[in-house]
This record gives structure tokens, sequence and C-alpha cells, in this order.
């Protein structure tokens, strides 16, 4: 049989389900995880959707096709990139389905890009909102095992939003929290340094990335994170007014934020109104320089 086309009104127990599904999906990628998402119609709070919950990962995809058969045992048909090339496609409950996960390679910010516009432009546009969900209705109602009907007769609208939400879009965040999260692994270089369990991302004006990790060594002559980052870029003959934002992740709680010589030293390499994101696996926090550096030593102090 064809899958089942229906269209609910929004159920308020849809982001539990996704969070418990996430749960299950972290622990077979594991540390491979870089970052995974509740997108789709169902993510959207106020929307009528397909009671099916749509989630995105980010990882590697190699190693993705080693966990089908663990994906298997929990439900899933592991379909490969089923018609978008470089993603892999896994969907749960068979004609009746439930669950959906599309996962894509960190650097594949396209397709990670327009997933993320869409789905936080429908949350904040009531309009918008509305007309697509009328628009889902009546194509459920006409299209009731017909799912090439169904998606085809929403094509036109679903391409003029997404466009207009990449129009809109500010990535500039999840472009470094991806980044820095893919480097970001603890692992011993020698019997007496160990690097990356604090990782960072430095986005120029350009849209170039440069990440850095901490180097930890016993004779405490080792680099932070972010000042890797930073001098990554300059490099390759950036400067401090091509340089827009910073973001360091760690998984310690309370969350991470620059030691004092980094304060310094970005201070002086960037500028002190630029976003500086700090963020674990809970929670992110935004700041500035200027904020985490109270009466910052630059100009005639120095």
């Amino acid at each position: 049989m064809s899958q089942h086309i229906t269209v609910v009104d929004y159920n308020p127990l849809w982001p539990k389900k996704y969070e418990e599904e996430a749960l299950l999906i972290k622990d077979i990628l594991a540390d491979n995880c870089v970052a995974i998402y509740h997108i789709g119609s169902t993510s959207v709070e106020g929307l009528a959707a397909k009671p099916i919950i749509d989630i995105m990962a980010v990882q590697n995809l190699e190693k993705v096709d080693d966990a089908a058969e663990a994906f298997s045992k929990i439900g899933y048909e592991y379909l490969g990139e089923f018609g978008i090339a470089g993603r892999r496609y896994l969907r749960k409950g068979g004609d009746e389905r439930t669950h959906q996960i599309h996962i894509f390679q960190t650097e594949d910010w396209n397709n990670i890009g327009r997933h993320l516009a869409f789905r936080d432009y429908m949350r904040t546009h009531k309009k918008e909102r509305d007309e697509y969900a009328k628009i889902k209705k009546v194509l459920a109602q006409k299209f009731p095992y017909d799912i090439d009907g169904y998606c085809d007769g929403k094509e036109e609208f679903v391409r003029k939003i997404e466009k207009l939400a990449l129009s809109q879009f500010d990535g500039t965040w999840d472009k470094m929290y991806l980044a820095a999260r893919n480097v970001q692994k603890k692992r011993e270089i020698s019997p007496l340094v160990e690097a990356g369990g604090v990782s960072a991302a430095i986005l120029t004006e350009k849209g170039n990335i440069y990440v850095g990790v901490c180097i930890d060594t016993a004779c405490s002559l080792g680099m932070c994170a972010e000042r890797n980052a930073v001098f990554g870029a300059y490099c390759k003959g950036y400067r401090k007014e091509d340089i827009i934002g910073l973001a360091i992740v760690a998984d310690c709680s309370p969350i991470a934020s620059p030691c004092g010589a980094c304060r310094q030293v970005l201070s002086e390499l960037v500028d002190l109104e630029m976003p500086i994101f700090l963020a674990n696996k809970e929670k992110v926090e935004k700041h500035t320089i200027g904020e985490l550096l109270p009466m910052v030593f630059i100009g005639e102090s120095l």
C-alpha cells in the first residue's frame, strides 16, 4: 500500500517526540554526530503537518553507512541518498510513517542552511505559516495516497518561501558551530600533550572559516583554541576588519569562556563589538570582547 497522507493540526507533543528520537540517533552516531536538529513542519509551533518527525543530523557520511544495521534495529529503513546527492535518508513506520532522518556532511551548507532557513522563517511568519497549512490540508484531501501529487502541489510555495527565507537567514552561528564541533574531539598527541577538548571557528566576511583546537601541554606552553583559529585566519592574510564572528565550543558545564590571555589577544585582533558565541551541548551565549574584557587594554594603554 502507498503512504497514507494525512495533515493534522499542530501537536505540542511533537517536540518531545523529536527529543526522544534524537537521543536514540545520537547514541547510534556517537561522537560522529556533529549536530542534530528538529526540522520540517512538526518543528514549527502552530503549523499543521503530516505527523512525521523530520530530523536532520550532520556528520561524516561514510561513518553513517557503517551504522545502517544499528538503525535497522530501531525500525529504520536505510535508503541511501534517495534522490538528493550527498544525503543519507532513513524512514521509520512504513506506510504510516512516523519519523524521517536526513543526514548531511558537515560541509554541505547548501542543504543544511536551506532546512534551517525555511524552519526559522515559518516559525516567525504567521501569515505564510497559515497559508502553508491551508495548502497542505487541501492537498492531503486531494491526494491521500499519492505522495508525488501531494509534494508537487506544494512545490511552488515551498520554493518561493525557501528563497525568501534564505535571503533573510543569518546562518553565522550555525556555520561556525558546525565547523568548530567537527574538529572538537579530545585526543592524545603524545604522552605529554592532549588536544581538542575545546574548539573554535573564525568566520570571515567572505564566508571562509578557520578552525582551531586547544593544545594542552604538560609544560603549560600550549595554546587555546580561539587563538589558534584567529592566528590561522591572519596567516591567510585576513585582518581585523575581515573577521565577523567567533564560536568557542566545549562540553563543560558551566559554559566555557576565553581565558585572560585570549581575551587580551582577541581585543587586539578583532573588532570589540564582533559577536562571540560560547556553547556547550545544552546552550549558547552571545557576547563581545568588549563585554568579556571590561576596560580593555588597547590603544593609548599600549
